[in-house]
């Protein structure tokens, strides 16, 4: 079968197409026909070599968290009624960019009638974890939502949960094109955090008060500069690190300030929990309540450009790769 194989630790380039035995399901496990890959933005960094206190990665590996496709076999132990169905799959963080992956069976999710596997697909990772955030800060009615990176794969979804909750949704990201999709998607206020005066434009949006709910999916010092318009009391998932890194904020300095601090560790979900959030999450789509954005798509063979076109920030929403 076709694959994507990180050669070495690089950049796009070391993305490589070539071919692989198929995959042969263990017991407690399925292999899935491969229609859609998602694409994550902290693929594209370990992919250059960050991460390794997180990611435990060594070339050659075949990328790829997550997968939707159809069951085509189930080993022992697994309900063959699975064989055929819809499903979406987290891979366990590798394996995902191929024909055929294989997945634990406890990690297949039915796709509902009604939604596309490609926007299933679009929600595995993003749509989980803006339901689990959204819930977990506890967004009231005309509370101030500050979404930094709000035009992303996540930040989009924050953005619509935000507006859905009653709140008054300020959308950061970066150029005409992002910001007008984030207005459309449900935003009161966007500001450009390639401006200078951005953090200032947010506190005058607030009439000074400044946001009592940070979504920060940018971190480094975007994200730090997102914390200094935070509202004294105020909730802060320090959650992204698409600026090179998570934001560097002092503990002790959001405990004075009130700030309840949460980092990227809050939303590693497992097990019952993360299948909880995916299954809303897709529920919600299917009722049409929620929106994944899909920005651009590419053939598996086009892994590196996918790459590419993340790291150069020229994708709205979520990139995806399909198998055909």
């Amino acid at each position: 079968m076709r694959v994507i194989q990180v050669s070495q630790f690089g950049g796009p380039e070391v993305l490589v197409p070539t071919e692989a035995p198929d995959p042969v399901a263990g017991a407690g496990q399925a292999v899935v026909g491969v229609s859609v890959a998602d694409i994550l933005f902290v693929e594209t960094q370990i992919r250059s070599g960050w991460g390794a206190e997180y990611f435990h990665m060594k070339p050659p590996y075949v990328p790829g968290f997550g997968v939707g496709g159809q069951v085509l076999a189930v080993g022992e132990g697994v309900d063959p009624g699975w064989i055929g169905r819809r499903v979406i799959a987290d891979t366990g963080r590798r394996g995902g960019y191929a024909e055929k992956a294989v997945v634990a069976a406890e990690a297949l999710i039915a796709v509902p009638q009604g939604l596309g596997l490609p926007e299933a697909a679009a929600l595995m990772h993003d749509g989980t974890t803006a339901m689990a955030l959204a819930h977990a800060a506890r967004i009231q009615p005309h509370q101030w939502v500050l979404v930094v990176a709000a035009a992303g794969g996540l930040g989009a979804l924050l953005v619509q949960l935000a507006h859905q909750a009653g709140a008054r949704v300020i959308g950061a990201a970066r150029g005409k094109r992002k910001l007008s999709l984030v207005r459309e998607l449900g935003a009161d206020a966007v500001v450009d955090y390639s401006e200078p005066d951005w953090v200032e434009q947010v506190r005058k949006a607030t009439g000074g008060h400044g946001a009592d709910v940070v979504f920060d999916g940018a971190g480094g010092q975007l994200g730090r500069a997102a914390f200094e318009v935070a509202a004294r009391g105020a909730w802060f998932s320090a959650h992204g690190a698409p600026s090179g890194g998570f934001a560097r904020i002092d503990p002790k300095e959001a405990e004075q300030r009130g700030v309840t601090l949460r980092g990227i560790q809050d939303v590693q979900m497992k097990g019952a929990e993360k299948q909880r959030w995916v299954e809303k999450a897709l529920s919600e789509a299917a009722a049409g309540r929620l929106r994944p954005i899909i920005g651009q798509s590419f053939p598996l063979e086009r892994a590196a450009d996918a790459h590419a076109a993340l790291e150069a920030r020229q994708v709205l929403g979520k990139a995806l790769l399909v198998i055909e």
